[in-house]
């Protein structure tokens, strides 16, 4: 038996979001509503779709208006799967 080094695994590249803080009522964590727009498959309107994710914010830096940049990150909580890196820009 030969023993192969092989190279470590590389991480894949983790899903990078940017949307609007919709609310920061609790403790490290902010609602993140993420918009997109889709093509109806007949008509070929363009519509809006709306998600809406929570995110972890650790230092509660974000606040409601706010355009943050959010990355997929592993599960925090029931419902946290997203981390907060940068606010793009402050609410006004």
């Amino acid at each position: 038996m030969s023993e192969t080094a092989q190279a470590p695994a590389a991480r894949g590249q983790r899903k990078t979001r940017t949307g609007t803080v919709v609310s920061d009522k609790m403790h490290k964590s902010i609602v993140v509503a993420i918009g997109r727009r889709v093509t109806h498959g007949l008509y070929g309107k363009q519509a809006t779709r709306t998600s809406r994710v929570v995110a972890h914010d650790e230092r509660n830096e974000a606040h409601v208006g706010d355009v943050v940049r959010i990355v997929e990150t592993r599960p925090l909580s029931k419902t946290k799967r997203w981390r907060v890196v940068a606010i793009v820009e402050r609410a006004k």
